[in-house]
């Protein structure tokens, strides 16, 4: 009987030490997470980053005062709409300024030019060659790395590759995306430039209201040449 006793004390001993030992260890990661969060930048200084925004998505500074992308399934679709439509606003903004800027026509003066067919044929070709290209994209979504194989006739190009939204391949043809940490940068940079080229197309469109008939670049030459009188509160 006291052999028994001392046996079972020794255990809750034993026990005692085990559970301070997981609970140390466990405040200490939680230390290590809490730190790591506090160090992590955010989309203003001092301010807590939204809980389900634990900065691995590229460009994520917790912003989401909304709760827009607290569902786990719904913060997949937003971080790919938010991907394409940087992209769009990319090639928008430089098919804007570019031909303006070496002397081509204006923008908003595109449709009323006659091209190789009528408007209506390229609309829908370019509707055909867009959906294809968008249910790829959806198809990837729902089942990663099903982009790089050929929906006809079962190719595949043996890209192993199941990152969404980065098919790499033909759209990498000079490797700078030869390592993850590589390939991590870019993905900053790309959101980066693709959230500043979607507010500068919201620009031009409100310039455009305000100056209808004026390019960007014109309406900036004008801005720099009088500030005070050229600016948006004189319109």
């Amino acid at each position: 009987m006291a052999f028994s006793t001392a046996t079972r004390s020794i255990a809750s001993v034993h026990g005692l030490k085990t559970r301070a030992t997981v609970t140390a260890k466990a405040s200490r990661a939680s230390v290590v997470v809490s730190a790591s969060a506090a160090d992590r930048p955010v989309w203003y200084p001092g301010k807590a980053p939204a809980a389900h925004l634990d900065g691995s998505l590229p460009g994520d500074y917790g912003f989401d005062p909304l709760s827009l992308s607290a569902d786990p399934e719904m913060r997949k679709w937003m971080v790919q709409a938010e991907l394409q439509h940087a992209r769009w606003a990319m090639l928008g903004v430089a098919g804007i300024a570019i031909p303006e800027a070496i002397g081509r026509p204006n923008w908003l003066e595109a449709g009323t030019y006659t091209y190789w067919a009528p408007a209506s044929t390229l609309f829908f070709i370019q509707m055909a060659m867009m959906n294809w290209a968008e249910v790829r994209r959806w198809q990837d979504m729902k089942n990663p790395g099903s982009v790089n194989e050929d929906p006809l006739f079962g190719y595949n190009k043996g890209d192993t590759n199941t990152d969404v939204g980065y098919p790499k391949g033909l759209f990498d043809k000079m490797n700078y995306a030869k390592d993850e940490k590589t390939l991590a940068e870019l993905k900053l940079k790309e959101i980066k430039n693709g959230r500043l080229a979607m507010v500068a197309f919201l620009g031009v469109c409100a310039q455009t209201v305000l100056l209808p008939g004026v390019g960007p670049v014109e309406a900036l030459k004008q801005h720099i040449s009088n500030p005070g009188v050229v600016n948006v509160f004189s319109q």
